[in-house]
């Protein structure tokens, strides 16, 4: 591997622990996306998020769902919506995204250590 990045890199990255309060679907996307509102917890408070989950994750599995996600990209249009957020996942070989989650329920807001 010869694209290293130095520690001052990674500590730029603020990425923490949320919890996903509702979930909708996006049929304006141009792949099959759900929109995300995830709670960060008082410091940094609620974002929106569009995240392409819908081969592995209904709505309904999503709600209370707590995911790991980068907080501090500028905010990127998507379609009709601003993302403020980037919810973090696996793409396996069929495309399909797997959610990065906690195995364990953590405060939201917690930021990767």
């Amino acid at each position: 591997m010869d694209n290293f990045i130095e520690w001052n890199d990674f500590q730029r990255i603020d990425m923490r622990v949320g919890t996903v309060l509702s979930a909708e679907g996006f049929p304006k996307a141009r792949k099959p996306a759900y929109i995300l509102h995830v709670d960060f917890g008082p410091e940094i408070g609620v974002k929106k998020s569009s995240a392409q989950v819908t081969d592995l994750y209904s709505i309904e599995d999503l709600i209370g769902k707590q995911v790991l996600a980068i907080v501090n990209f500028a905010p990127k249009q998507i379609g009709p919506i601003m993302s403020e957020c980037l919810v973090t996942g696996f793409m396996q070989a069929d495309g399909k995204v797997v959610l990065a989650v906690p195995d364990q329920n953590v405060k939201n807001g917690t930021k990767l250590a």
